[in-house]
């Protein structure tokens, strides 16, 4: 007859964490990155807004520009029924 294997006590599985690329950096580089971000963020986003404000003036440049005939084409009303 075959023995039967004992069970192994479970081995303690040590919690190794990952290395990680901060683990690496000093803390004031990690500090200057995340500040850099920060500043990057920012002006990314007064960008975009400047970009809104002169899409918005464009427009409302254009419609201040249009003749009688292109704002007549653009109305909601079949103006030959008021004929």
């Amino acid at each position: 007859m075959k023995k039967k294997k004992q069970a192994r006590p479970a081995q303690k599985q040590t919690e190794d964490k990952p290395v990680t690329l901060g683990d690496f950096l000093h803390a004031d580089l990690i500090k200057q990155l995340k500040e850099t971000k920060n500043e990057l963020e920012v002006a990314e986003k007064r960008q975009k807004e400047a970009e809104e404000e002169r899409k918005k003036e464009e427009r409302r440049l254009k419609e201040k520009n249009k003749t009688f005939e292109e704002l007549l084409n653009e109305s909601e009303f079949d103006w030959k029924k008021f004929k």
